[in-house]
């Protein structure tokens, strides 16, 4: 299961992983996310908001993920990775090779601090 959290006045997703996710959750995602992004014309920022990463219930759940990255991707400006998994460290070295948009990690206490670099007011 996916939880989209959407705030509206920030431009800020943020994505709460919870169980395997499936193909449903990227469709979920993108009905909140898209009427969003059509009226603003972006969206600030993703959050993915993750303790333990739970991968995928299917091939084809991948193959979603992959494809609503690739949809989103030149339309969001910041993308952070809270959690302390390696993964974040990782994404923030690897994907910006692939994703136009500004990326960084944080721990996963960390939160609030993301929000924060997203908006402009990191050095608050």
């Amino acid at each position: 299961m996916l939880t989209v959290k959407l705030n509206e006045i920030e431009g800020i997703a943020i994505l709460e992983p919870d169980g395997e996710l499936s193909e449903r959750d990227f469709k979920s995602a993108s009905a909140i996310i898209d009427p969003y992004i059509e009226t603003s014309g972006k969206l600030n920022g993703i959050i993915v908001h993750v303790k333990t990463f739970p991968g995928w219930d299917s091939f084809s759940a991948l193959i979603k993920h992959l494809k609503f990255i690739k949809e989103h991707h030149k339309k969001v400006s910041h993308v952070a990775f809270v959690t302390d998994l390696p993964i974040g460290a990782f994404a923030e070295h690897v994907a910006s090779h692939f994703i136009s948009a500004d990326i960084k990690s944080f721990s996963f206490s960390e939160l609030e601090n993301a929000v924060k670099w997203i908006s402009g007011d990191d050095n608050k």
